[in-house]
């Protein structure tokens, strides 16, 4: 790539920047401070959060100095949204929260090459100033018929509920962040969602206004499907980074799901593959695309890259004993617990029939249509084939004590749970 900012395009990685051709100069003059902040507005960082850090590692790597914030101060505020009021979080909660999600960023960020990351909370330099301060020295920099024209400001003015003073503050805490690693760090690029235009934006008009430099801003797009849809969710449910809250297994196989229609965008943005690396993913996808090989390298690397080698391994390794024939036993407790939580299933005793048994894990729907399955030979327990329909789940059966996998057919599996120690 000609420069950092070139290759941050052709990664898809950029949606709008001040002043580009001034961006331009001062990266390839470099080194730039440039920081992202991450408000801890759930216990983990998610799929969204991820496109930031990757931003700031191709930063790094290009040999500028990074600052990854997280918002112990905007975080008890809170960035409004354009339906409703948040719901404030205790301090408790928010400094537990803070915690979790700094040590998320920085196990992403130190690892890679280039300075050193720098790690900030804003509640350092927001708790000291007082009211009055911030009224003062900070709102009278600020314009409220530009406030209000915010999009969630606009938004939340014209629905009944309105906006509290608190939320419509959120823009002045935001842009004082970046006032503040300005002055103490020489910072003069922020990046963020494009979403977040409006709040990085009004750091930098502030800067100009009370320090008289130009800094700048750089937003990535929002990542959608080929339908449209924002990525990110599965069935409901946020992607998050935190193992306990999307576990390793399950992460891994929402980008191995990933459509062929956007693979090859999610690698550019996702992974550290080259255009060489990429364009022959390509091709393996137009020529076999039933080898899934853009899915599985998109899926190793950004599982490794979150969650370490390992933790890929594990979950390459729980697929194919699910899908592929391979040795469940082989699996840690760990592993398939969180690949058997991915399957449906209920509470099934030892000693009961395996009839009954296909029954309360719901693949088959009465004991008739049981023992027409196995009489077919399509039912295994944990991989081997049932061919008589009186036997019955042995302890020795539930795999770590716990679990038992059914199958019926090729592709239909439950989990047969041991109450109590599944």
């Amino acid at each position: 790539m000609a420069d950092i900012l070139d290759e941050l395009r052709w990664r898809g990685l950029v949606a709008q920047t001040t002043d580009e051709e001034d961006l331009r100069a001062q990266l390839a003059d470099g080194p730039v401070t440039v920081y992202c902040g991450f408000d801890p507005t759930a216990p983990s960082l998610h799929f969204g959060n991820l496109v930031q850090l990757i931003l700031l590692r191709h930063l790094q790597r290009a040999g500028h100095q990074v600052i990854g914030l997280v918002g112990g101060s905007t975080g008890l505020i809170g960035d409004p949204r354009p339906t409703s009021e948040r719901v404030l979080k205790t301090r408790e909660q928010t400094a537990e929260d803070v915690e979790r999600i700094a040590a998320q960023v920085r196990r992403i960020l130190s690892d890679e090459e280039g300075p050193a990351p720098i790690f900030v909370n804003n509640l350092d330099w927001t708790a000291p100033l007082s009211a009055l301060d911030f009224l003062r020295d900070l709102g009278k920099h600020f314009r409220v018929n530009q406030m209000i024209k915010k999009d969630a400001v606009a938004a939340r003015l014209e629905s009944d509920q309105g906006i509290s003073y608190t939320e419509f503050s959120y823009q002045i805490l935001q842009a004082y962040d970046y006032l503040h690693l300005y002055r103490e760090h020489g910072c003069t690029l922020q990046t963020g969602a494009q979403d977040q235009w409006g709040n990085i934006t009004a750091g930098t008009d502030l800067v100009h206004r009370v320090e008289g430099a130009s800094v700048h801003a750089l937003t990535t797009p929002l990542i959608t499907d080929s339908q449209g849809r924002k990525f990110g969710k599965s069935e409901g449910n946020a992607v998050w980074l935190d193992p306990e809250m999307t576990s390793p297994y399950a992460f891994h196989q929402y980008w191995l799901g990933v459509e062929d229609a956007s693979v090859i965008t999610l690698l550019r943005i996702f992974t550290d593959r080259g255009p060489s690396q990429i364009e022959e993913l390509e091709r393996s996808l137009a020529q076999e695309p039933q080898a899934r090989a853009a899915q599985r390298a998109l899926a190793d690397d950004v599982t490794t890259l979150v969650h370490g080698a390992e933790a890929t391994a594990q979950a390459r390794a729980a697929a194919a004993a699910l899908f592929a024939g391979g040795d469940l036993s082989e699996l840690t407790p760990q592993t398939l617990a969180q690949a058997t939580d991915e399957l449906p299933g209920g509470e099934v005793d030892a000693g009961t029939g395996i009839v009954d048994a296909l029954v309360a894990v719901g693949l088959v729907d009465s004991k008739k249509a049981a023992r027409r399955a196995i009489g077919e030979g399509s039912v295994a327990i944990n991989g081997v084939k049932v061919d008589d329909d009186t036997r019955a789940l042995e302890p020795a059966d539930y795999l770590h004590d716990a679990v038992v996998v059914l199958r019926r057919g090729r592709k239909n599996q439950a989990a047969a749970r041991r109450p109590g120690r599944a």
